[in-house]
């Protein structure tokens, strides 16, 4: 387990539990009760780091190398029935961006993400989770395709941003992304969008247009990374801190705005100390609020997602 700079005591209190583990099984000596009180403040320091979290910390916690990412979520969801689909018929297939059809208590969900590397040579391969132009239309064809038969959408968001490089915007990566906005607002089947990680900037709006939007508890979702916003304001990467708290990115500050229908709360320590309750929590999510919108019919589906992103950002004078 790696740990971050703030979860130092964590680290600590879970190698003297293993130590003492250790040191029971060597000598044969009941050492139960100092196992149960180290158990004991173990927990105990995990809910006070996790309720004084700043919200560069939470940024931290949304890109944790062993945090999981879109497709563990698809595969551990879809319990191994997930069959990805590829390409955007018209550039190549972007691997960023993945998607195909899984199935979840006997029903057929398209799911769509931005998928992350786990490792160097993955991360190059999936372009660090930044999609290209083809991305979104690989994504816009998918999300045809389910409607075409009538099925939900679920998407996956964890992207530090679209991919900036000159040939994306040669391919039309605004055109791209612009094209989604229109498109997912106007599907006529249910759309739940779910940031998992990072949600920056139109990279990740490009899929979460939706009739809800969720957010895991240590998430950020924001029109610029605090870093890039310590870049332009300050000309310098180290008021990121400060950046981050003046965007109001976390998840719960997007709820009090009314920018996101929810928040998915995460286990004790976050997503990445317990995956396999995280999935769980997440499919649940799901089932639950695919239920809510199967029998809404399709025009007032579309109306009352216009609707919801319309009323963001207005304000009188």
């Amino acid at each position: 387990m790696e740990y971050l700079d703030f979860e130092q005591p964590i680290k600590e209190l879970e190698e003297q539990l293993q130590r003492t583990k250790e040191l029971e099984k060597e000598t044969e000596v009941d050492m139960g009760k100092t196992i149960r009180e180290i158990e004991k403040k173990l927990v105990s320091t995990k809910k006070d780091i996790q309720k004084n979290l700043t919200p560069w910390q939470r940024v931290q916690l949304s890109r944790h190398p062993q945090r999981p990412y879109t497709l563990a979520y698809i595969e551990a969801i879809t319990e191994g029935n997930f069959l990805e689909l590829h390409g955007d018929r018209t550039v190549k297939d972007d691997k960023a961006m993945v998607g195909g059809w899984g199935m979840v208590n006997g029903q057929s969900i398209m799911f769509i993400g931005q998928q992350k590397g786990v490792n160097t040579k993955m991360r190059q391969f999936r372009n660090f989770g930044m999609p290209n132009p083809e991305g979104y239309r690989k994504a816009l064809r998918l999300m045809k395709m389910a409607e075409k038969f009538n099925k939900p959408i679920v998407t996956f968001i964890d992207t530090p941003g679209a991919f900036p490089g000159l040939e994306a915007e040669e391919r039309g990566q605004g055109e791209a992304i612009a094209h989604n906005l229109y498109v997912m607002s106007m599907l006529k089947v249910p759309v739940i969008c779910i940031i998992i990680g990072e949600g920056a900037s139109g990279g990740a709006l490009g899929i979460a247009i939706g009739d809800k939007v969720l957010m895991l508890e240590n998430t950020w979702y924001s029109v610029i990374s605090p870093e890039s916003c310590s870049s332009i304001l300050w000309r310098s990467w180290d008021y990121k801190e400060q950046a981050a708290s003046a965007l109001k990115l976390t998840a719960e500050d997007m709820y009090s705005n009314k920018l996101i229908d929810g928040i998915i709360k995460e286990p004790l320590g976050g997503a990445h100390t317990n995956p396999e309750e995280m999935f769980v929590m997440v499919k649940d999510e799901i089932l639950k609020h695919l239920g809510k919108l199967k029998g809404v019919e399709a025009d007032k589906l579309i109306n009352r997602r216009i609707t919801k992103f319309s009323k963001m950002g207005y304000y009188k004078e």
